[in-house]
């Protein structure tokens, strides 16, 4: 017999064998786990968006939240967006139908948190520890991985409904005297239409536009009902679902988010 033969076909067999054993072996564990080997439990991230229908730098901000929210790109990260309309941009023409004057508050608190010289759009903060422009790709996936490699606490979402025109809903995990829950509803909305302003003549697309937000410090709000109301509008068709709750768990001193937890219901 040719040794040089025989000992390629050894080898040859000796591949094949332990190709199928390992192979046998990764589908048994598979099958006890139920899930793939290589999926890895994503860890919350909450990004929020400052924007404005009036700003002509925003709209890529917009596409690339939603990409975001749509793809989940980044590698690890449960990525929950909020879209938050300011007002500052109203003068320019056009009045953004999503703006309201908390989210320049909101954004007012970051601006003294992170020593910048003013407020601005687009500006994307992420956990509430680091901010960017909003239309920088690689720097929004770089806070985002950032995020994700701190591990987030349980936060749990109970027994949300609508009721007189309000969200009721109760969530577990939130007890922290150093910590405050802040609940947001946002609305999904497809697109706007612009008709007057830097954006004219532009269709706009929308993900997670927060229509109301609350923040409950200095109340007790593990286990307890809590109501979130929503803004008066003159046509209901401004307000129609699907929606998202948002609830997340912020560090009183830092403003970092310890834990965030989403659900999306209708009205």
């Amino acid at each position: 017999m040719n040794f040089s033969r025989y000992k390629a076909m050894w080898l040859t067999k000796s591949v094949l064998l332990l190709v199928t054993t390992t192979f046998s072996a990764t589908a048994w564990l598979c099958a006890q786990t139920s899930v793939p080997l290589h999926a890895k439990e994503r860890v919350p991230v909450l990004v929020e968006l400052f924007t404005s229908e009036g700003c002509s730098d925003c709209p890529p901000a917009d596409t690339l939240l939603a990409r975001l929210d749509a793809t989940q790109f980044v590698r690890g990260a449960e990525a929950i967006v909020l879209s938050e309309h300011v007002t500052y941009w109203n003068y320019l023409g056009w009045r953004d139908p999503f703006s309201f004057a908390a989210m320049d508050q909101r954004q007012k608190q970051y601006v003294g948190q992170f020593r910048l010289e003013g407020s601005y759009t687009p500006q994307m903060v992420v956990d509430g520890a680091e901010q960017t422009v909003g239309s920088d790709a690689a720097a929004v996936s770089t806070a985002v991985a950032h995020a994700a490699a701190t591990v987030k606490r349980d936060l749990a979402i109970q027994n949300a409904h609508w009721l007189n025109g309000a969200l009721q809903f109760s969530v577990r995990g939130a007890s922290d005297p150093e910590a405050s829950l802040v609940a947001a509803v946002a609305q999904d909305v497809s697109r706007s239409t612009v008709r007057r302003g830097e954006n004219a003549g532009k269709t706009l697309h929308h993900t997670a536009v927060v229509r109301a937000i609350r923040d409950y410090a200095g109340t007790e709000v593990d286990g307890r009902a809590l109501r979130l109301d929503l803004p008066d509008t003159p046509h209901d068709d401004q307000l129609a679902g699907p929606f998202r709750l948002i609830v997340f768990l912020t560090d009183h001193k830092t403003r970092r988010v310890l834990a965030v937890a989403e659900q999306t219901l209708t009205r």
